[in-house]
């Protein structure tokens, strides 16, 4: 019998390019479960190429993870095999103007699903977390898996608790808890306030383009950029090979500065860039400059990326001029 994984965040950006991978390179049914709010679009699933023939394959059930998965849901839901946690409010201008909505989302959300999980005893869960809770690192150094937390957002730090919220459930009811931490992920039909579309779409329109940098607006800051196919990749990966209780780091496959990837991205579109060096993290320090991952552990185990970074890039930008109602 096929696998069945439960997959949080199915209709947001990158839940719809886990839709897709699993669908293309696995046989698994797909149970998705999903708020459909701002951040979630169904038509995201639409334009997957091979949606018409593999639909079937996927079911949707609605529900916000505020509140305790019910009986109804869980008999919708029938049994599962694997839990892929990514639902989650993740924006850090959002969390900064409103914490409580962020606690809510991505740790009381969180505790949910875990209950829930106890109860239906899957092979295994990922959790989805992110770089941004080890907080800013100085250049030239990476995090490891397991150093300290400093998040620096209370988006950051919402993700950090539900991450601590799932290894305790591992260590107290002994779930099959994987951990895994993301760095920035880019690809098509991202939600437009994220910085590559963002940055399309202001170029597009010759508007000018913020930069966020140093306190001197000299110095920009730098992100370290994946795919969203390339992180589904290495989820089903982890999901096969990870040990159960740790935890991974995803890392970006480049290292970038800001003002760096407008300029890639003005150059693919053939326009002038306009822009301005903006002083975040003074006014608003939930702004940091750079984060950074140490991916080693993932790479000894034998993951390689199968598309890189240049290539993924310049096909996201054009994908984005051909169909300009995401931006």
């Amino acid at each position: 019998m096929p696998k069945k994984l439960l997959l949080t965040g199915s209709a947001g950006f990158v839940g719809s390019h886990i839709v897709e991978g699993i669908l293309k390179n696995t046989d698994w049914e797909i149970v998705g479960l999903d708020r459909l709010d701002a951040c979630a679009d169904l038509g995201r699933l639409l334009d997957i190429g091979i949606w018409e023939k593999e639909k079937h394959r996927v079911k949707f059930v609605w529900w916000d993870l505020k509140s305790s998965i019910n009986d109804q849901i869980k008999k919708e839901i029938g049994d599962v095999n694997y839990i892929w946690h990514l639902a989650a409010s993740s924006h850090v201008d959002r969390s900064i103007a409103d914490p409580m909505s962020f606690a809510m989302d991505n740790v009381i959300g969180t505790i949910n699903l875990l209950l829930y999980a106890k109860e239906v005893n899957p092979e295994k869960i990922i959790y989805f977390s992110t770089d941004e809770v080890f907080g800013p690192i100085e250049e030239g150094k990476l995090f490891k898996e397991w150093d300290r937390y400093r998040s620096s957002n209370p988006y950051a730090a919402s993700k950090a608790g539900g991450e601590e919220m799932a290894y305790s459930f591992y260590n107290t009811y002994k779930l099959p808890i994987i951990i895994t931490h993301t760095m920035n992920i880019f690809g098509e039909k991202q939600h437009q306030e994220k910085f590559i579309p963002m940055v399309i779409k202001k170029v597009l329109k010759g508007e000018t383009v913020t930069i966020h940098a140093d306190e001197t607006k000299t110095i920009s800051g730098s992100r370290s950029w994946i795919h969203a196919r390339n992180v589904c990749k290495a989820l089903q990966f982890l999901n096969e090979k990870g040990q159960i209780g740790d935890k991974y780091n995803i890392t970006g496959e480049k290292e970038i500065s800001n003002l760096s990837m407008a300029r890639f991205i003005a150059n693919v579109l053939d326009r002038p860039l306009k822009y301005e060096m903006v002083d975040f993290h003074s006014p608003r320090p939930g702004h940091d400059l750079r984060y950074g991952l140490d991916g080693s552990k993932l790479k000894s185990m034998g993951f390689e990326y199968p598309k890189n970074f240049e290539d993924s890039l310049t096909k996201t930008i054009k994908w984005y001029l051909e169909h300009q109602k995401w931006l």
